[in-house]
């Protein structure tokens, strides 16, 4: 099967191409209802010299280095880019005529990219936002365009790991490197624009950074990239940047490129491409980029080798390749929380690493070394000082990627490196036998043997006793660390915080946004000016399992419809997740009939549905392990300063191994909000699919499933819509705060037709999350002849008790601006 990865800037970066015929015409606007087939063998196939063809479906201009959309491969021609890219053309240049096939633009203005049994693979979400047609500009901008010849969706604002001419690099978003020059997967190296300006870094907890570039005391808006400089500016209305970086200026044309090594790096098409600059190149020289020898790896005059230890010949580095050195080095035997007393130090004397940010100032090597010992995050003691090794800086890692030589007359500092490494087994003493010595001396009398054997019995009661007691508050205390070490040993966890670090951003936890399930939440900013909100978790004892579930569950995964857990603290007693601030909190406090805010408009609150079934679909579909949520309800649905739904609190999740349809649990999540399945205890991901069902129905309606306020036949939501929608009367149910909603009538009618295929009471006849999304994008149609007998919430309230109380999450009023 033929199957199209999406990259919307993947640009061709081969040696000359070779020409077939094609038509000598500039094509490079479709209109609605045009598609296209990605076929081997079509016209307007060019291949390269390194194995690689492209497919132009779209192409702007002749004669010279021209911009072309359509598809990309290399190789074996079963994986595909939907791309957009630079081929050199000449008066031949042209692209294929339209015909069936795929992509598409389809008749309500979408471009959908589909595989070739028809399924679905990405979407510009652009379904009746007016799109008249489809241009690729001589910027080499893919556009979506209204009849007002209005910019709907543009390529330009979703980068990958190049920037063209002309293209802005905003405030907040990523150039993001690929793994290798032949895997073109995302990897951990990613430039982002700041306020304060350019910064590249690499991801670890916390990322680390490896180049800056910007100004201070000024708040920047964008980069742009034009001929001869990247240009930085404070705002859209700038008519000159603030500052600049200087690059060749261009004789044809020109890209920047985040490589995979981390090197920011200048093209230009000089009878093939040729690099003409590299905007990160240091004082520190080629050694100075975090993958450059790979994770451990050492760099000395740009080679590469793994770190030895001058004191002893055991080997704790080998490398991944033999042949590659620069893919880095693994360590021989993994370090484990569990068996932290055999951790040392592999020293590296005059060793240096491409970033410095003090855990401790003011100290000396041997305190920043018991540091990193205490702390298993730590994976290296990084000591700096100058010319008195006293008085020095530590560093303390939490993920080494390239080492390499300190050349002191270029860094004017010195510089030890201390590795974190596990003895291996054939390097621990062996065991002392305490056994005691069978041979005595002299003869005792019977009555003093006696007497001796009584009391050495008592003794050796008692001292089992004491042993006994030891043993088992030691192995307490170790299961409480291992518990809590082991989530430092998961790959992707985020930072691990201090209680002190936290009582300091949050200033001794004084401004409070709310309570809800376990525990308050306070507002707080770190350090690099991130504002936070802190969840503290009360009742130790109710919160060990929910802290742990969320922390695992959502600590390694990203996604920009999931509340993004930016850390947490195991301190002692104290257990606090730490997650981005979202500025308009909860989506409760917005659509529970508020009179005294302007409520959300129609398209407001559909985009907030779209976003809630993103957010679903990715749990159980996309992620390594199958995520049910369980507790779906507008507490749980932040929205950001512009109204970007996410999802919060993940206490009561549950992971599936993707080979399990189904699984077995405790009753957990909150009243009104539970699928029927519940009371088997046998449970899928549609149980999410139902609790979806509900909040699409309270966000159309602007009421709780549940209020008591109303007359006894209209408390229950489910109740009431049943009656309602039986009798046609659908437009009775739509919030009345919103005028806007009533003047949508017929589009909220069919929201609520999604709402009762997501309410089906046998959880077969759900939709997956991925379907229901076609279906908001207007792909896909709402099942036909769907049952309104759904159960209504007096079942679920009526079952309180089977709940089990340490899963279950109340129903509490909201006064949350921050997750819960």
């Amino acid at each position: 099967m033929t199957f199209f990865q999406i990259f919307l800037f993947a640009y061709v970066l081969s040696s000359s191409p070779i020409f077939t015929t094609s038509q000598p015409f500039d094509y490079p606007t479709a209109t609605l209802s045009t598609s296209w087939i990605n076929s081997v063998s079509a016209n307007h196939s060019i291949d390269f010299t390194d194995g690689s063809t492209i497919r132009a479906i779209l192409l702007r201009g002749t004669f010279g280095p021209r911009y072309a959309c359509g598809f990309y491969c290399k190789g074996n021609y079963e994986t595909y880019l939907f791309a957009i890219f630079i081929v050199q053309t000449n008066s031949g240049g042209g692209i294929t005529s339209p015909s069936i096939g795929f992509p598409q633009l389809t008749y309500n203005g979408d471009l959908v990219l589909k595989d070739v049994d028809g399924t679905l693979a990405w979407s510009t979400n652009t379904a009746r936002r007016s799109v008249a047609g489809l241009n690729l500009t001589e910027m080499g901008n893919l556009i979506l365009f209204d009849e007002n010849e209005s910019v709907v969706w543009q390529s330009f604002d979703h980068h990958t790991d190049c920037l063209v001419p002309g293209q802005r690099l905003k405030s907040g978003q990523n150039l993001t490197a690929s793994v290798s020059s032949s895997n073109w997967t995302q990897g951990g190296i990613y430039l982002s624009m700041t306020n304060q300006g350019l910064i590249a870094s690499i991801r670890s907890n916390p990322p680390q950074v490896y180049f800056e570039y910007g100004i201070t005391n000024v708040k920047l808006s964008y980069a742009m990239f034009i001929n001869g400089s990247l240009d930085l500016y404070t705002n859209s209305t700038e008519t000159s940047p603030l500052a600049k970086i200087d690059i060749p200026p261009a004789s044809s044309a020109q890209y920047i490129k985040l490589d995979y090594d981390g090197h920011l790096k200048i093209f230009e098409w000089l009878t093939g491409w040729k690099e003409v600059a590299d905007i990160t190149t240091g004082y520190l020289g080629e050694c100075n980029y975090p993958m450059v020898c790979g994770e451990n790896g050492i760099c000395s005059n740009g080679q590469c080798s793994c770190p030895t230890s001058s004191t002893d010949s055991a080997n704790y580095f080998k490398l991944i390749d033999g042949r590659q050195p620069n893919l880095g080095c693994s360590q021989v035997i993994p370090l484990t929380c569990d068996a932290s007393k055999f951790h040392k130090f592999l020293d590296l004397d005059e060793a240096t690493y491409f970033t410095f940010t003090a855990d401790i100032s003011s100290t000396n090597i041997n305190r920043c070394k018991e540091a990193c010992l205490k702390n298993c995050s730590c994976k290296a003691a990084i000591f700096r000082y100058g010319s008195n090794s006293f008085d020095g800086d530590c560093y303390l890692p939490s993920q080494i990627f390239s080492l390499m030589n300190n050349e002191k007359d270029k860094s004017h500092y010195n510089s030890t490196i201390s590795i974190k490494v596990q003895v291996p087994p054939s390097a621990i003493p062996p065991s002392v036998d305490l056994s005691p010595a069978s041979a005595t001396k002299g003869k005792k009398s019977p009555l003093g043997t006696i007497l001796g054997s009584g009391i050495g019995i008592l003794l050796a009661t008692v001292a089992i006793g004491i042993l006994v007691f030891i043993i088992w508050k030691k192995r307490k205390n170790l299961r409480e660390e291992i518990e809590e070490d082991f989530l430092d040993q998961l790959p992707g966890m985020p930072t691990r915080f201090s209680f002190e670090d936290l009582k300091n951003a949050t200033e001794n936890f004084n401004k409070k946004l709310g309570e809800g399930g376990f525990g308050s939440v306070f507002q707080g900013t770190l350090k690099d000016g991130t504002e936070i909100a802190v969840k503290c978790l009360d009742e130790m004892g109710q919160v060990k399992k929910s802290f742990l579930a969320e922390v695992e569950t959502i600590g390694s995964i990203h996604h920009v419809n999931l509340v993004r857990l930016i850390g947490f603290c195991a301190d002692k007693s104290h257990r606090h997740l730490v997650y981005e601030y979202m500025k308009n909190g909860s989506l409760d406090k917005w659509i529970y009939g508020r009179t005294t805010a302007t409520p959300l408009d129609w398209k407001c609150r559909k985009k907030i549905i779209l976003d809630i079934a993103r957010g679903l679909s990715y749990l159980p579909e996309e992620c390594r392990q199958k995520i049910v949520h369980l507790d779906i309800k507008p507490q749980n649905i932040l929205l950001d300063e512009n109204f970007n739904a996410k999802l919060s609190d993940f206490g009561l999740s549950k992971l599936i191994d993707r080979n399990q349809s189904q699984v077995v649990t405790n009753m957990r999540g909150t009243p009104g909000y539970l699928a029927p399945e519940w009371l088997s205890s046998v449970i899928t991901e549609k149980v999410d699919v139902y609790s979806f069902g509900i909040v699409i129905l309270e966000i159309l309606c602007g009421r709780r499933n549940f209020e008591k306020s109303e007359p006894e036949e209209e408390r229950h939501l489910l109740s009431l819509f049943k009656t309602k929608a039986q009798n046609g009367q659908w437009l009775d149910l739509i919030d009345k705060h919103s005028e806007d909603m009533q003047s949508h009538g017929g589009e909220v009618v069919e929201m609520m037709q999604v709402a009762v295929w997501c309410l089906q009471g046998y959880y077969a006849n759900r939709p997956s999350m991925s379907t229901v999304i076609k279906v908001l994008e207007g792909v896909k149609d709402v099942e036909k002849d769907l049952d309104y007998n759904f159960e209504s919430p007096e079942i679920a309230t009526n079952r309180i008790p089977e709940v089990d109380s340490r899963d279950a999450t109340p129903l509490l009023p909201s006064t949350l601006s921050g997750p819960r």
